[in-house]
């Protein structure tokens, strides 16, 4: 019987595939580490796209928050513009009715009545002064009420003093300041 040795040829086989195994090894080995820096490189240049968008967007909001500042401002100077067009406009409305106040006052006057002191707030008029009798602020009272520029007379204070030869009654009264076309515009409303 004859005698093969299969030992040596399987010995080269065995170191064989142990080479093409560590082949294929390091050639997987390799396709990873690529793999991995493809996917690295791939990963950092979305990173720094995202952050280029970041960045634009945080440039566009400082821009837009220094328009909102300047549309601030500018509403605030309009704003002004407007209390001052509308402090004209009243001042334009109530330029006539000064003179029709002094009219008034002086065609409401009856005899017998003196007017010390005259004080304005708002709309409201404050008259102070004297009359020969209680009648007599009562007659400028009616007359008040039937005046088209002056309206709701109210009797603050009477006050009667003995002078020399004759009594004296010091009153404060208030009457409100109005105009006929502002009565005229109130009677359309209620009309409505």
């Amino acid at each position: 019987m004859t005698r093969i040795n299969l030992l040596p040829w399987r010995e080269e086989l065995r170191q064989e595939r142990q080479k093409q195994f560590m082949t294929m090894l390091v050639l997987s080995m390799i396709l990873a580490a690529a793999l991995v820096g493809l996917i690295h490189f791939q990963m950092n240049a979305k990173i720094d796209y995202q952050n280029s968008r970041n960045q634009y967007l945080s440039n566009e909001i400082a821009k837009l928050d220094k328009e909102i500042e300047e549309i601030k401002e500018l509403q605030k100077v309009r704003k002004s513009l407007i209390e001052r067009m509308e402090v004209i406009q009243d001042l334009q409305k109530s330029r006539p009715s000064i003179v029709h106040l002094f009219t008034e006052l002086v065609t409401t006057v009856p005899n017998g009545v003196y007017l010390k002191t005259l004080e304005q707030k708002n709309d409201v008029l404050k008259i102070i002064g004297e009359a020969e009798s209680n009648a007599r602020v009562s007659s400028y009272m009616r007359n008040l009420s039937g005046s088209d520029w002056l309206k709701d007379p109210n009797l603050d204070v009477i006050e009667i003093e003995d002078k020399k030869v004759t009594r004296i009654s010091s009153f404060i009264l208030s009457v409100k300041q109005t105009s006929p076309t502002s009565n005229e515009e109130e009677k359309m409303e209620v009309q409505q």
